[in-house]
């Protein structure tokens, strides 16, 4: 027969040791499933309802309620489990037990909790429970800072909580408190993360704006017409927003006629241009409002028509369509299409077009601006031109008129007919004048390398220069090695030549003097010198010679001798350099010459450096 000896006095009895064994199996097997949940899953809801689960069976609460620390309102938030429900409140931090425990960071035991000033009973009345007995202890983290607070209410069977109790709430409050660290790390890491992520978006999609924009100025800068223009702005921008095609309409600027470019990069000639009416197509309506038209079905829009449709090869669905500014006007609209069944534009599209439209406006002014000017340059320079021409009209009218008085004159068939022929040459050089002006006005620039013999050259130069000395008191002397034969454009140096020698007649007409013209080889180059005696270059107009209108006083002058004199000189590949003083004024032309050298000479860059300008006429003496 088996009987149970009496225990000791102070020894636990073998009951007390099965209770208190089973009851740290128990803890220990919460431990153990709190860690792998820890181990396991960071979300936190989660976790912290397990916790309140286990703190709520070991300690044989009735209720067990979590206070989390809200920092930035200093206030404690409640998690606090009801049956099955998980309920949450707020409560400043020192108000009532669980506010005292965050503020003290200190555990606290009650077993009365309405003899307790610090208990808050209205929760009870709200709720209709009845809190009796309490037990608080703080969440502290790895640094010792109190995140929160767990509270368990009235102990089952009646009984007070004890040292156990609160010793289990500590270690699964350790537990909660990493949970809750762990969890907030982790959110934290993955909030950090989906930033990085969002970064990394909008500048990988900013990196593709930016190289769309360079790339859309390097195409721009190179377009030699606006079709080349749009060709490259269109089909860029429609790549990059995925669209089947691009649109562009302009306002002309002259008549304001409204002409639509459409890119399909799937036609032969991908670029088609065609006129539309005003208000006629969407592209028209988004030109005459400030917000985008946004189409996800052209068909059911009454804005859309066949007639006011671009010409693309496919059935359009989604459309998107901007305004381009103009100069207090609009400048015309820009639109992307898509073909049917491809999803709608997005806001980043438009913020694409946006930006490129603004891109296109400045680019077809600049376009347009540029033409504007070079057209505005080619008739300044034509008129420039005309205005030499006509300068150097002079020489060959003069000569026309001294032969025809001559003819008039004689009574010699044979004298006559080589008055006649001396006419005709002057005409020549006339007609070679006109084709030098419709040849630039066409963007043709020649000259006309030949060779010519000096003893020729220079005796038809005498000829017609006798013409401007005659009456004069001026010695006409020539000093011209006549063995020699240049290569140089016959009629524009003999241009250059009558300029240099009118001026020096103009500057000696007053006192007379002598007027020498001098011609040979020198170091492989063609040297022709004019010397005069007259009275030299005014200071005032020495800095700026060889400009265009410059001149000092001489009346019906133009300013322009000199400066055809120095181009003429240059379009040869040389230079024309001059020496002033009050006993005369000496020009050289220097003309290189190059035995290969054809009718195509060396641009004016590449030639010799000439004198320094110094500029216009000489002054005339009376």
């Amino acid at each position: 027969m088996a009987f149970e000896a009496d225990a000791e006095p102070g020894q636990r009895s073998p009951a007390e040791l099965t209770a208190a064994l089973s009851r740290e199996q128990r803890v220990s097997a919460a431990l153990r499933e709190v860690g792998v949940a820890i181990g396991t899953t960071l979300e936190l809801d989660e976790l912290l309802e397990l916790i309140l689960d286990r703190v709520t069976e070991l300690v044989e609460a009735d209720r067990a309620t979590l206070y989390l620390l809200d920092e930035a309102k200093n206030e404690l938030v409640s998690r606090f489990v009801v049956g099955q429900n998980v309920r949450s409140i707020r409560l400043k931090v020192g108000h009532g037990i669980a506010g005292t425990v965050a503020q003290t960071g200190k555990p606290f035991r009650i077993n009365d909790a309405y003899a307790d000033a610090r208990f808050e009973r209205q929760w009870d009345q709200l709720t209709g429970y009845r809190t009796t007995t309490m037990l608080a202890t703080p969440l502290k983290n790895h640094l010792g800072r109190t995140i929160g607070v767990i509270q368990v209410l009235n102990k089952k069977r009646g009984e007070d909580f004890t040292n156990e109790d609160e010793a289990l709430l500590a270690a699964l409050s350790t537990q909660a408190a990493v949970a809750i660290d762990n969890s907030r790390l982790f959110l934290s890491l993955i909030q950090k993360n989906k930033q990085l992520l969002d970064t990394k978006d909008q500048l990988e999609r900013k990196l593709r704006d930016l190289e769309l924009l360079f790339d859309l100025e390097r195409a721009t800068a190179g377009a030699q017409s606006l079709e080349a223009l749009l060709t490259a702005t269109l089909g860029r921008l429609a790549a990059a927003c995925g669209a089947r095609g691009a649109a562009a309409l302009l306002a002309e600027e002259d008549s304001g006629d409204l002409i639509e470019y459409a890119f399909d990069p799937r036609l032969t000639e991908p670029l088609s241009r065609r006129g539309v009416k005003a208000g006629e197509g969407v592209l028209a309506a988004a030109m005459d409002q400030a917000e985008p038209i946004r189409l996800v079905s052209a068909r059911d829009d009454p804005r859309w028509s066949t007639s006011g449709a671009p010409g693309f090869s496919f059935e359009v669905e989604p459309v998107l369509a901007l305004h381009l500014e103009g100069d207090g006007s609009p400048l015309g609209a820009v639109g992307l299409f898509g073909e049917v069944g491809s999803p709608p534009f997005t806001d980043e599209d438009l913020a694409l077009v946006r930006m490129v439209s603004a891109n296109v406006s400045t680019a077809v002014r600049l376009f347009r601006a540029n033409r504007a000017r070079e057209v505005g340059e080619r008739l300044t320079t034509i008129g420039k031109l005309l205005s030499q021409v006509i300068h150097d009209f002079k020489t060959p009218m003069t000569v026309i008129s001294g032969y025809t008085q001559l003819m008039a004159e004689s009574d010699d068939a044979e004298q006559r007919a080589e008055y006649a022929e001396e006419i005709l040459k002057q005409f020549d050089i006339l007609t070679a004048m006109q084709r030098e002006v419709l040849e630039f006005a066409r963007g043709e620039r020649t000259i006309f390398i030949r060779r010519v013999f000096l003893k020729k050259f220079f005796a038809d130069i005498t000829r017609q220069l006798g013409h401007e000395v005659d009456g004069r008191a001026i010695e006409l002397t020539l000093d011209v090695d006549t063995k020699v034969v240049a290569r140089f454009d016959e009629n524009r140096v003999a241009r250059a030549i009558h300029n240099l020698a009118r001026n020096a007649v103009e500057a000696m007409a007053e006192h007379g003097g002598s007027l020498t013209i001098s011609a040979g080889m020198e170091a492989g180059d063609l040297v022709i010198a004019v010397r005069d005696t007259g009275p030299g270059i005014p200071k005032q107009i020495e800095g700026r010679l060889f400009q265009s209108f410059v001149t000092a006083g001489k009346e019906g002058g133009t300013g322009l001798g000199l400066a055809i004199v120095k181009k003429i000189a240059e379009e040869h590949g040389g230079s024309v350099s001059v020496k002033s003083s009050s006993r005369g004024t000496e020009f050289v032309l220097r003309l290189p010459q190059d035995e290969g050298k054809d009718s195509n000479p060396p641009s004016p860059n590449k030639s010799k450096a000439s004198a320094p300008a110094r500029g216009g006429a000489q002054k005339t003496n009376g």
